[in-house]
């Protein structure tokens, strides 16, 4: 019996709630796991899952069993990846969590991840909520939010410019606002996860003071898609970071508006679980982010990315 494989199914079983769904993920049989976990059962002399032709269980001797085999995996990988570090070459899959509003951000990032390191891979999971890194197996996540979990490491990766925005369809019915105080008068569209609170706007005025504005509108929304396509149909005003909107930028369909007054940035951070050694493809992803977003900072002329 290969002990070392017959555990990682176990576990892998385990993590995947099955047998077939754990197959599909280290694209193996059914069957063979069936064998590996049934062999190791064996060789321990005790049965490990409760299995029903529904749902399998951990028997009280597999749950103490499979907290030490998650730990025996977990330090085998922080060992092959110290020794890849050696070498400084990012091997493996990289998961990665991020916020679902900047996903489009990490195009060109993975891309270019992958095409410099052919021996990596990525999976790239999204969503609006933080997720337990530990807990779900992921090497990194990104987020314009705070995490609060304290075994978590924190890498500052820049700060996402934003612009108050409007379509010339809705400038030609409404007069474009001077100030952040005309905002009163227009229909702002606002992101339910912004920060600050999605009813008040934060801008810098020419003398750098901070100038507060409320606001209020006909939408509120999670999702960007449908914010930036209501605001280019005319619906009304929009705050939007410059770089996840550069087509509609470019072809005019959004135009900036206050140009005075530089709104308050988002700050966009990396998280990753603590370790005694930072994976070579953690390290190497995380270098090539800060390195995009500076550049699109050069490129756009603003002091955030």
């Amino acid at each position: 019996m290969d002990r070392l494989a017959s555990i990682t199914a176990f576990v892998r079983v385990i993590e995947n709630d099955g047998f077939a769904a754990a197959g599909r993920r280290l694209n193996v049989s059914k069957g063979t796991l069936s064998t590996q976990v049934q062999a190791l059962e064996n060789a321990l002399g005790v049965r490990l899952l409760n299995r029903t032709t529904r749902r399998i269980g951990l028997t009280d001797a597999g749950r103490e069993y499979y907290e030490r085999c998650v730990q025996i995996l977990n330090d085998l990988q922080e060992a092959d990846e110290a020794a890849a570090e050696q070498h400084g070459t990012p091997r493996g899959q990289l998961r990665i969590y991020c916020h679902e509003n900047i996903a489009r951000l990490f195009t060109p990032v993975i891309t270019e991840f992958l095409t410099r390191h052919p021996e990596a891979a990525v999976d790239l999971r999204t969503g609006f909520t933080m997720v337990d890194l530990v807990q779900e197996r992921f090497d990194l996540a990104i987020t314009p939010h705070e995490a609060t979990d304290a075994i978590l490491v924190r890498r500052h990766i820049g700060r996402l410019s934003r612009i108050a925005c409007a379509s010339p369809r809705y400038l030609e019915k409404h007069p474009a606002p001077r100030t952040p105080a005309d905002l009163a008068g227009h229909n702002c569209l606002r992101h339910v996860s912004n920060i600050p609170a999605q009813d008040e706007w934060r801008f810098e005025d020419p003398a750098g003071e901070l100038v507060m504005a409320r606001v209020s509108g006909s939408l509120i929304t999670t999702s960007v898609e449908t914010l930036y396509a209501a605001a280019e149909a005319g619906v009304g005003l929009v705050m939007a970071c410059p770089i996840l909107i550069p087509d509609l930028l470019a072809s005019r369909a959004l135009v900036p508006i206050l140009p005075d007054y530089r709104v308050e940035g988002v700050e966009l951070n990396a998280y990753y679980p603590h370790r005694r050694h930072l994976s070579a493809k953690v390290r190497v992803f995380i270098d090539l982010l800060v390195a995009v977003c500076r550049e699109q900072e050069r490129s756009s002329g603003v002091r955030d990315c």
